[in-house]
């Protein structure tokens, strides 16, 4: 089973700024958008149905983001997402936005989901169907801090 999955987006001119810049608030969509739809087709995890079946969805908790290189109306980007960590409970997933060619990163995003039950809103443990995938996906990386980690892709893609 995949771990890194990678899907490619267009820049819409409606997510970018008077500069031409994709706006930063949109950078989390398109992250998140690539996320769902990458869990989909590759794990067949539709995120909504289960929500409505179980009562259970993820919700967000936290971003870290880093900004490393403008991304333009029009570009198509590359979309990269892994889960680097998990719990009972939570999933910390990693998410990288790269040129069309893959040579320069644009983005880097920590996102930390935690699991809810939107019929008793309370954090629920995951189900044991997901923790099996969970295990079977999850790439832990070295670092524990966001900052060190974007440091050491910069640092990798200069030794490249």
């Amino acid at each position: 089973m995949k771990k890194v999955l990678k899907s490619k987006v267009k820049i819409r001119f409606q997510d970018c700024d008077p500069f031409n810049h994709l706006n930063n608030s949109r950078y989390i969509d398109y992250f998140i958008n690539a996320r769902e739809e990458q869990l989909l087709e590759n794990y067949n995890l539709n995120v909504f149905e289960d929500m409505l079946t179980t009562g259970n969805t993820w919700v967000v908790t936290s971003n870290q983001i880093q900004y490393l290189s403008p991304v333009n109306t029009g570009d198509t980007v590359i979309i990269e997402s892994q889960l680097n960590q998990f719990s009972d409970t939570n999933l910390l997933v990693e998410m990288r936005m790269w040129n069309e060619e893959e040579t320069t990163l644009k983005s880097v995003i920590w996102v930390r989901f935690t699991h809810f039950n939107i019929k008793t809103k309370k954090t629920g443990k995951h189900a044991s169907k997901f923790m099996e995938l969970f295990d079977s996906i999850v790439s832990p990386i070295e670092t524990k801090f966001f900052e060190e980690r974007c440091i050491n892709l910069l640092k990798q893609l200069k030794n490249a």
